[in-house]
């Protein structure tokens, strides 16, 4: 059977050698298609290949009645609609290791031309200018190199840095004490890292938690003369609070190759002499574009030929009858996990998701896919998903465990999901009911009930009269509404917990005033 496969946009012929040796492959490439002209084309094909030009949209997806499967040669998706592949059973695959090696050597090409600010002498010389006293560096021998992100990237950078013979003090949300010392590296918060760091570099996804990490508040941690580096994603820099953090010299220089607004041609930044730029080319290497496109083809061989692909970023295939079961509890165990995660700030080291009552006797193995995404994506972003969840929990060490049981404590069916870390076990429990949907019953020890959306308000307090009207009477004062209350406690006069749902997002000093009440203990706001 012979297999067509369309490639609309650029990709290195040296990365296509795969498709070219493998028997059965029709090879179309065709780069200039309007949406309208590859809408119309699509229909022919059992396989797409597209780098981040083709925008592979709803009713793109829609008039494909043969694609079987969608090649992304790189690491983010997102030009193609993932939920509209999903559903019309096609297979979404990327690269995610394709980049990594160029990614980490241009964040060590940018930080030593950062420390001895080689393009601003290079610009200098091109001027007819030699002055060798005013571009006088620095050496990166016993600075502290700060990380903020230690995934695949961070890690190559961790490594080539201490080759250099830097210092090197980690975060990652999923980094412990053990993997720190196996690498032979520091480890702290983001405070920690901030606040020792000669140099800091950033490797993580861009999400709600990490927009603008790097704002004023963190450049008044800072050393003085601290050097900042970002080819990660644009956007994790506040770019306003880093200009003043260099213009007040707080900040002596920064290196960027990823901006909040792309292309970046016209801002105030680019004027200062202490900032070196590239034009977004971490991945832009011969090698990581032929790497790219050698990992998607082999996967698109694989898939064509009924063999496994290796680097899935949706759904695989359930089997009717079992979806049929599971799927209304899909949004519960994803919720479960999602909620959970935000109960604590240790390293997860076990998770533990019990199965009881109706759900006893059924595959619930992509629940617990569910359930992990919804704990990976707080610090892992979209770039988690049903298939890849569980792979990125084992990277990271943690071990999960699914358990069984017939009795579901008044239930007919309940999710409970338990997370350990060394120091602490949090856990939170949900069930689905008939007609009403998804709830969350108990959150460690204390019974609750509320639905797992919206933003919720989680308030560990002292039980004990007026706790709930001095809250009240400070949410009333930033003029924000209850929507749902929930209060339970251990036992008369000892500790409590509330539970509020609220109609807006609750700013950081909104959970400032609330933590200000003596009887309360910690707050903190899920929005789910």
């Amino acid at each position: 059977m012979m297999f067509n496969i369309l490639i609309s946009d650029p990709l290195s012929e040296e990365g296509i050698q795969p498709l070219r040796n493998a028997e059965n492959m029709n090879i179309v490439i065709d780069t200039e298609l309007t949406p309208e002209e590859l809408a119309v084309k699509i229909t022919d094909f059992d396989a797409l290949l597209v780098r981040s030009q083709t925008q592979v949209t709803r009713e793109l997806i829609s008039k494909a009645s043969n694609l079987k499967i969608i090649g992304r040669a790189g690491v983010g998706v997102d030009n193609i609609d993932l939920d509209a592949a999903t559903e019309h059973g096609i297979i979404v695959v990327n690269a995610p290791n394709g980049n990594t090696n160029s990614a980490a050597e241009h964040t060590m090409a940018m930080i030593m031309s950062l420390s001895r600010k080689i393009p601003q002498a290079f610009n200098s010389l091109k001027n007819k200018r030699w002055d060798r006293k005013k571009y006088v560096g620095v050496e990166l021998k016993n600075k502290t190199l700060g990380i903020i992100g230690l995934g695949r990237i961070g890690a190559e950078v961790a490594y080539r840095a201490k080759g250099q013979r830097m210092n090197i003090t980690a975060y990652d949300p999923f980094l412990t004490e053990e993997k720190a010392d196996k690498m032979g590296i520091g480890y702290g918060t983001v405070e920690d890292v901030l606040q020792v760091a000669d140099f800091i570099t950033i490797h993580t996804p861009l999400l709600k938690e990490t927009r603008h990490l790097l704002n004023e508040d963190a450049f008044k941690l800072m050393k003085d003369g601290v050097q900042i580096v970002n080819c990660a994603r644009g956007g994790i820099i506040d770019e306003e609070a880093l200009y003043h953090a260099i213009t007040s010299k707080k900040v002596a220089g920064a290196a960027l190759d990823v901006f909040e607004e792309e292309p970046f041609m016209d801002n105030k930044l680019l004027e200062l002499p202490e900032v070196i730029a590239t034009p977004h080319l971490g991945a832009s290497t011969i090698e990581a574009q032929e790497m790219v496109a050698i990992d998607v083809c082999h996967d698109v061989i694989s898939l064509l030929t009924g063999e496994t692909v290796k680097n899935p970023v949706n759904l695989p295939s359930v089997p009717g009858e079992i979806l049929n079961k599971i799927e209304p509890y899909f949004n519960l165990a994803e919720k479960l996990g999602d909620f959970l995660i935000h109960l604590t700030d240790e390293v997860i080291e076990e998770v533990n998701i019990y199965y009881s009552g109706d759900l006893y006797d059924v595959e619930v193995a992509p629940l617990t896919r569910n359930t992990v995404k919804g704990l990976l994506k707080r610090h892992l972003g979209n770039h988690v998903n049903d298939v890849n969840a569980l792979f990125l929990a084992e990277k990271r060490g943690i071990t999960i465990q699914e358990n069984k049981t017939p009795k579901a404590r008044g239930f007919t069916n309940l999710i409970k999901v338990e997370v350990k870390t060394k120091s602490e076990s949090r856990s939170v429990s949900g069930t689905l009911l008939n007609g009403l949907g998804p709830r969350i019953v108990k959150v460690d020890h204390y019974s609750v009930d509320f639905t797992p959306k919206g933003h919720v308000v989680v308030i560990h307090h002292k039980d004990q009269p007026g706790v709930i009207g001095k809250m009240g009477s400070l949410l009333s004062q930033h003029n924000i509404n209850i929507a749902t209350m929930q209060v339970d406690r251990s036992d008369v006069g000892g500790d409590a917990i509330m539970m509020l749902t609220v109609d807006k997002h609750m700013e950081k000093d909104e959970l400032e005033a609330l933590k200000s009440v003596e009887e309360i203990y910690d707050v903190m706001v899920v929005d789910l």
